[in-house]
């Protein structure tokens, strides 16, 4: 057979089992619109507990005053853990300072330095509340509101007083956990 009539009996063949073919009336691609990015929903329902908590949370009075060292490890967290988190052995990934805030703004500013943290991957932070001891009688103010705070959140595994050369009894530690 001649090459030419072998291309003939190749297009038949194709068009054979191709089918009926129908023109396209345009050349643009049919694209699908993009997906929002997920939603960070459990981070979402953390905040508004913590905003609600906030403004259900009625002022405490505490036996802290402005001298005291804060401590709490959470239950399961091993003792040597702890003891390297009071003698400064974590490395201090970032810090808040809310000296001059309402309790209101530190609990805002705590909550979303937190949650920065935790995006971040970060071990150890440093949350600076100030001592109190302009806070009259009242005992130190956001002192023991930050302790208050810390403990009910679900990342925060142990805090205690910083040593004095990182802020003494005016700033805490605090070690979180780090998500997988």
């Amino acid at each position: 057979m001649p090459p030419s009539d072998s291309k003939d009996d190749d297009f038949d063949l194709f068009r054979q089992a191709v089918g009926p073919v129908a023109p396209v009336h345009t050349d643009r691609a049919m694209l699908q619109p993009r997906r929002p990015p997920p939603r960070p929903r459990q981070t979402e329902a953390e905040h508004r507990r913590a905003l609600e908590d906030m403004i259900d949370d009625p002022f405490q009075v505490t036996d802290i005053q402005p001298g005291d060292e804060l401590i709490y490890m959470r239950e399961g967290l091993q003792r040597q853990v702890f003891k390297k988190l009071r003698r400064g052995h974590y490395r201090i990934g970032a810090e808040l300072d809310l000296h001059g805030m309402t309790a209101r703004e530190a609990h805002e500013e705590m909550v979303l330095f937190l949650s920065a943290a935790r995006e971040r991957r970060l071990r150890c932070v440093r949350i600076i509340h100030g001592k109190g001891l302009r806070s009259s009688n009242r005992g130190p103010v956001l002192k023991s509101r930050v302790a208050h705070w810390l403990q009910q959140r679900a990342e925060v595994l142990a805090f205690c007083s910083a040593r004095p050369a990182d802020g003494g009894t005016g700033a805490v530690l605090v070690l979180l956990r780090v998500s997988e």
